[in-house]
């Protein structure tokens, strides 16, 4: 069945375009209407005692992280990636039960919840295709592995210094950084505080 001429502006269903921005604007109303349906930390507002009175900043832009190793060093990493705004942890790792669990409970803490994951085995955290970042704060032996397991797994790096065991893991390191096309960053806070750039 063929259609007869339409109405020069209008739609087939004989909706004019002005039509349809009056409805699309009153549903866009009605919606306003509702502010309860979207939380207002969606649209980077803050919530809660943690960023009282201070913008927050969108799910959307935030930096998702998982932390591998949250010990002595790794565990003060993390607090430092838990202060920041723009990031937000949603996981942790650790082989040993008494750091693993410290870390949920500080995670959680800082943000009000119980959804930080936790793991023992760091190939389950690399598993997750929600987490954009890896802060890894293992012995030095281990660098290598999960750094490259990361960067193939499309996560970019903060590694603990040194940045490999030996120069052929820190050569397979880089390459896989490079190839996968992820960001790495060396944690070397002796080498960028003010006393000891003073002392240098």
């Amino acid at each position: 069945m063929t259609e007869g001429p339409r109405k020069a502006g209008t739609h087939r269903n004989g909706l004019s375009r002005r039509q349809f921005l009056k409805r699309a604007a009153g549903t866009s109303a009605g919606a306003v209407g509702f502010p309860y349906i979207v939380s207002s930390s969606v649209l980077g507002k803050a919530e809660g005692p943690r960023k009282a009175g201070t913008h927050s900043i969108a799910p959307s832009e935030r930096i998702t992280m998982g932390c591998i190793g949250v010990g002595w060093q790794g565990g003060s990493n993390m607090n430092s990636f838990l202060r920041e705004k723009d990031c937000q942890i949603v996981a942790v790792c650790d082989v040993d039960k008494n750091h693993l669990q410290s870390a949920v409970n500080q995670v959680n803490e800082e943000y009000k919840n119980k959804d930080c994951a936790a793991y023992a085995d760091y190939r389950e955290l690399l598993a997750r295709d929600d987490i954009d970042s890896v802060s890894l704060g293992l012995p030095d032996h281990w660098h290598a592995i999960p750094a490259i397991e990361a960067a193939r797994s499309g996560k970019d790096i903060f590694g603990e210094k040194p940045l490999s065991h030996n120069l052929r893991e820190g050569r397979a390191m880089c390459d896989a950084v490079e190839r996968y096309g992820r960001i790495w960053q060396t944690g070397s806070w002796q080498r960028s505080e003010a006393n000891f750039r003073f002392a240098c």
